[in-house]
């Protein structure tokens, strides 16, 4: 499918109708995007309404890309990923369109692993995360999901609910390829930081690029050193994370640090612009850069 082949008529997708779900206002989102909003979306379960449909998404038992159907609730799914996890619909639409929309291989599959695969993992039932307790993260599911009319809200319809966070759901997609850009080409300037430190332990990023999956991905990298958002002068230490989407860290900083600030801080440590220790030890701040480089050097040894 171009995303020309609609411009003299709207692109009809259809949907099921009912309780909405993430997979399908994402599938809805990206389709919607492709042909520059020249759509018209239906949400039906009537069988005489999906043949009418260009596209058929998350419904109708049945994926065949050639024919613009998009669904996995048929016995055995729709496929899967080399890692296990099976494709919904959004995924599904994204494995066709991802690139045309994202512009690039690199672009589409970074987008996939960041925001398509969780969703179709939830959409699936793949446990991705683990709970602690009875605390559990707020997802993007979440999100979608307090869209739809509550019990008690006799007055908002599934269709109006679905509607209006589509819109939300196209402008995150939109965000999250930009993201995927900025963090490929941020990621070159970070591993030639990392390539040019003496000391690999500590490395020095002269400006915020996204660096926590490329400092995980070496074994040597313990702190980054890098300037404060802002315009305050001040410089960071980040301790580098065992796996960038965990809390879990390669070395905290030392525990004689934790919650001390300005004087205290500059006491124990000898620096004399330290500022900032947070309470669990993974950040420190110092008024420059060369105080954040020996505070970073400090933890390192210690």
């Amino acid at each position: 499918m171009s995303s020309t082949k609609y411009e003299s008529e709207k692109m009809k997708i259809v949907t099921h109708s009912g309780r909405f779900h993430t997979d399908e206002v994402f599938s809805c989102a990206a389709l919607s995007l492709l042909n520059k909003d020249n759509v018209s979306i239906v949400r039906s379960r009537d069988p005489e309404v999906w043949a009418t449909a260009n596209v058929l998404v998350d419904v109708g038992g049945e994926y065949d890309a050639s024919q613009m159907k998009f669904d996995h609730h048929q016995a055995g799914g729709a496929g899967g990923r080399e890692n296990g996890i099976p494709y919904s619909s959004f995924g599904l639409v994204w494995k066709h369109y991802g690139v045309a929309l994202a512009g690039s291989e690199e672009i589409a599959r970074a987008v996939d692993e960041r925001l398509v695969q969780p969703i179709d993992a939830g959409d699936s039932g793949v446990e991705t995360f683990s709970v602690l307790d009875e605390t559990a993260p707020y997802l993007l599911q979440d999100v979608i999901g307090i869209f739809a009319p509550m019990w008690d809200e006799k007055n908002r319809t599934e269709d109006e609910g679905f509607f209006e966070v589509l819109e939300i759901a196209k402008k995150i997609l939109v965000r999250a390829i930009v993201q995927a850009k900025s963090m490929n080409a941020g990621r070159l300037i970070v591993e030639e930081a990392y390539n040019n430190a003496k000391d690999k332990r500590i490395v020095l990023l002269e400006g915020q690029f996204p660096w926590h999956q490329a400092m995980s991905s070496h074994p040597e990298p313990l702190y980054v050193v890098l300037p404060e958002r802002g315009e305050t002068g001040r410089w960071r230490v980040e301790a580098v994370r065992k796996v960038p989407h965990t809390f879990q860290y390669r070395k905290n900083m030392p525990i004689e640090w934790a919650g001390k600030q300005n004087e205290d801080l500059a006491k124990i440590t000898g620096v004399a612009d330290a500022a900032f220790c947070h309470n669990h030890r993974f950040i420190a701040v110092a008024g420059s850069k060369e105080g954040a480089i020996k505070m970073a050097t400090l933890a390192a040894n210690a």
